[in-house]
């Protein structure tokens, strides 16, 4: 057996031993149900406005590294649909009927999509999502938040990442009564040429009776629905230092572009706007004095640039983020919503999520809810441990511990007295 296993099978007749080493069972600790959630549930804040939303990246974040959830995970989530295949925030009570007009949302519908696709065995609850989605299509061939709300990019590129999580191609899924396509409503919303040249290839959130802002929010999901991809795909492979192609603009020729071209000048400007941040994007929080990074928006910007086999360009934002004084990992910490994001990131970009830094993101990510079936890359890990004498370096813990207890005991208590 491996080490930590092996301690906590000794844990009795070597109590300080154990004690000494708290890592070993810190996961295990953590990943036991608090009963503060609901069985199943990822996390133990309120579920009330992300419980599906931070139920599926924690899904599709496992599935990505290999981990196999917990039959109840994915229950929760599929328990979560209403009745006409559309999935609110969160429903407290299932057997209450959903509000078809405003307690359903796209974005959490698209989301659950991809992440019941990706574990498999819920052919139905996907299909019964997707006939929902296709009803909810606006006639300019995107969605809003709600039905009939009208389209913006976020909401547009979540329901483009379901219809690739279910095999079908973003650009079939025309809208019944004109005919236009995803890739129609979102190329819609991107700054052309007209546009300061800064703000070219941005997207704006939604149309307006304005000029369209430049959103980076809205150019993060943008790029990466007009690749014909959703949250989590697997590393392209291609190394190359190829920077993203901005707009043509000679001659006003950008009218035509297809989408892999308006994803291009999307990365584009995304590239320029976090290189000139130090390599992150920022965003300002009601009462901030200034403009924070934001980690979450730079993981999907490097999701965005991977999928467009911009491999280089994604590493350099994804070495700020694993980078100690980022402060990522302690925004993700407990967060099984963050703690995916960065989880699929770094997978997307060729990373490692179980060396994140110093942090093994996988790991923590487990502990936020019900214990996975299975984890391949732990049990490979495992095996490799007992190959290296894991036993045997249990025992030594233990003669350690029965040489020097009293001593480690007292620094044990002092430190916790610290920590108080």
């Amino acid at each position: 057996m491996n080490v930590r296993r092996s301690v906590a099978a000794l844990a009795i007749s070597a109590a300080l031993c154990a004690t000494a080493a708290p890592a070993a069972t810190a996961a295990s600790a953590a990943s036991a149900d608090d009963g503060k959630r609901p069985e199943g549930l990822y996390g133990t804040k309120d579920p009330k406005f992300d419980g599906v939303w931070r139920q599926s990246l924690a899904l599709l974040a496992q599935d990505s590294v290999g981990v196999k959830p917990a039959a109840s995970a994915v229950d929760w989530l599929a328990g979560q649909q209403c009745a006409d295949g559309g999935f609110a925030a969160y429903r407290a009570d299932t057997g209450k009927a959903c509000d078809p007009k405003k307690g359903e949302f796209t974005d959490a519908t698209g989301a659950a999509i991809q992440a019941l696709a990706a574990v498999g065995g819920r052919s139905s609850a996907v299909e019964k999502g997707i006939g929902w989605l296709k009803r909810s299509q606006n006639e300019d061939g995107g969605w809003g938040m709600n039905p009939g709300g009208t389209s913006d990019a976020n909401s547009t590129s979540v329901a483009v990442g379901a219809f690739a999580a279910a095999g079908m191609d973003p650009v079939e899924v025309a809208s019944a009564a004109s005919g236009k396509t995803p890739y129609d409503a979102l190329l819609g919303l991107q700054l052309d040429c007209s546009a300061k040249a800064a703000q070219r290839g941005a997207f704006a959130y939604t149309s307006g009776k304005g000029k369209p802002a430049a959103n980076d929010l809205a150019t993060v999901s943008a790029a990466l629905a007009t690749r014909g991809s959703g949250f989590a795909f697997d590393p392209v492979g291609k190394d190359d230092d190829k920077k993203p192609e901005p707009l043509a603009c000679a001659g006003g020729g950008d009218a035509d572009r297809a989408p892999e071209d308006a994803s291009e000048a999307a990365l584009a400007y995304l590239s320029t706007t976090m290189s000139d941040n130090g390599m992150h994007l920022k965003s300002t929080t009601p009462g901030a004095d200034k403009a924070q990074p934001d980690f979450g928006a730079t993981a999907d910007a490097i999701m965005a640039l991977a999928a467009g086999e911009h491999s280089a360009a994604a590493a350099r934002p994804l070495q700020w983020l694993q980078g100690k004084d980022s402060g990522a990992a302690a925004w993700a910490k407990g967060d099984p919503g963050a703690l995916a994001k960065l989880v699929l990131a770094a997978h997307a970009a060729g990373g490692d999520p179980r060396h994140f830094g110093d942090v093994d993101l996988v790991q923590q990510l487990n502990a936020t809810g019900p214990k996975p079936v299975e984890d391949q890359a732990s049990e490979k890990k495992s095996a490799k441990d007992d190959d290296n004498g894991g036993t045997s370096s249990v025992w030594w813990i233990v003669g350690s511990c029965a040489v020097a207890g009293m001593g480690i005991g007292f620094l044990l208590s002092g430190r916790k007295r610290q920590q108080l």
